[in-house]
């Protein structure tokens, strides 16, 4: 693969911006570039002095657009792509009333490749190169999904839905099932080309405490692999799980006493959480996922990112597709903006953009491969125009500084915004 250098302003972060100065956290160039080689980011640096060191390489010339590494998307249901914005609903009835019936269609493997390639398509055209999504219980869901995502080349992890309880009966299996189905799953993707596997019980409630158990064998089995679930998105869920785990010390409690709790365990929500849930995910290291259009379009909750980062915990960003109400990043950026906001503690932009690609990448520990804009890293892109409307236009035009430009693309910006779109060193098309 031929090298090329890639101009524009660029973005990339040294450490995370909660952690000290914005200044000291980041590394904004007004006049940068990026060289792309063998799929990976071989070099990032000043526009005039990688001009001269690479005379000979051809060059992509961005202009005024941001390139930075591209979004990555901790926590989709890629089979809900169809029914995204369904009016009126909470959690339980959601799933019952529109989930589930759309989740039925997935044992057609046409149909699984039909809302895997369109949804890889949307999220492409959104700016987000990689993401974790729950796919449905049938194998053949899955097989579509890595199957799409292999053809363009990303770096995706996605398992199979496990339910054997509290959903209709084409939407179950059995303990059993799900193990031999999952293991063989994972044997035939994981490490394939840029994919990756994750176990994947649903929540709590759509388990019994044999297929959780079951789970469980698995990860202590593969402990390489990713475990995503669900954990605290809404109150009466909660009521909900205590009624099905009478013993439990706490919704958490029903994952960590069948081994679903440690490193690599991705969890969903994490809105209303016991102080000793906190605790125990901190002392383990596992991955909290906020999720804020589908918390406030569900109405689930506001997450309280300012308590749960200062407080050391590992946190990831998420669409949450399609209870959340939005494929693009953007948009759960401006979300998270908000509920910020709305508790008195708003995020600053470059806390926004270290979410979306720094955070989550390191809310799937892969933070070694893709997430920030750094010299042997995967050549996963996205261009931003902070100019792609004339609403944002006018705004960026006054801006004072690179933060002022930037914030009105976070807050107003759509798919028009994406300029462009490179995954493992190629643009997307």
């Amino acid at each position: 693969m031929s090298a090329k250098l890639l101009l524009g302003q660029t973005l990339s972060f040294s450490q995370s911006p909660f952690d000290g100065s914005i200044d000291a956290s980041v590394n904004h160039l007004r006049r940068g570039a990026v060289l792309v080689s063998d799929g990976k980011i071989a070099q990032v640096g000043s526009a005039d002095a990688m001009i001269a060191a690479n005379p000979e390489v051809l060059q992509i010339n961005y202009g005024d657009s941001l390139i930075m590494a591209g979004f990555v998307d901790s926590h989709v249901h890629y089979p809900q792509t169809a029914m995204i914005a369904s009016w009126g609903k909470r959690l339980i009835d959601w799933l019952n009333s529109y989930t589930f019936p759309e989740e039925m269609q997935f044992g057609d493997s046409a149909y699984a490749a039909e809302i895997s390639g369109r949804y890889l398509d949307l999220t492409r055209a959104n700016g987000t190169t990689t993401m974790c999504s729950f796919c449905t219980i049938h194998p053949e869901s899955v097989d579509a999904f890595f199957t799409e995502a292999q053809k363009r080349g990303q770096r995706v992890v996605a398992g199979k839905t496990c339910m054997d309880r509290n959903a209709p009966e084409g939407l179950r299996d059995t303990a059993q099932s799900a193990y031999d189905n999952s293991k063989a799953l994972l044997a035939k993707w994981h490490g394939q080309d840029r994919i990756s596997y994750a176990i994947t019980p649903r929540f709590s409630p759509t388990s019994t405490p044999e297929q959780l158990e079951s789970m469980g064998a698995l990860w202590a089995e593969n402990p390489d692999c990713l475990m995503q679930t669900h954990l605290s998105e809404q109150t009466d869920e909660i009521e909900w799980v205590r009624s099905l785990f009478p013993n439990a010390r706490d919704y958490l409690d029903t994952y960590e006493q069948f081994g679903l709790l440690g490193k690599g365990g991705l969890y969903g929500h994490a809105i209303h959480l016991e102080q000793r849930e906190k605790d125990r995910l901190r002392e383990v290291d596992g991955s909290l996922v906020h999720c804020p259009t589908s918390n406030t379009f569900i109405g689930s909750g506001l997450f309280d990112m300012a308590g749960l980062i200062s407080d050391g915990h590992r946190i990831g960003l998420a669409t949450d597709t399609g209870g959340g109400s939005s494929f693009s990043m953007l948009r759960t950026m401006a979300a998270a903006y908000e509920i910020g906001q709305l508790r008195g503690t708003p995020l600053h932009p470059a806390q926004l953009l270290w979410l979306a690609t720094v955070g989550s990448s390191q809310s799937l520990w892969m933070d070694d491969k893709i997430g920030n804009l750094s010299a042997g890293h995967e050549a996963d892109l996205v261009i931003l125009n902070l100019s792609s409307t004339d609403a944002i236009s006018q705004r960026a035009m006054r801006a004072n500084d690179i933060w002022e430009a930037i914030f009105p693309t976070i807050m107003m910006g759509d798919d028009r915004a994406i300029e462009a779109v490179w995954i493992g060193g190629s643009e997307a098309r």
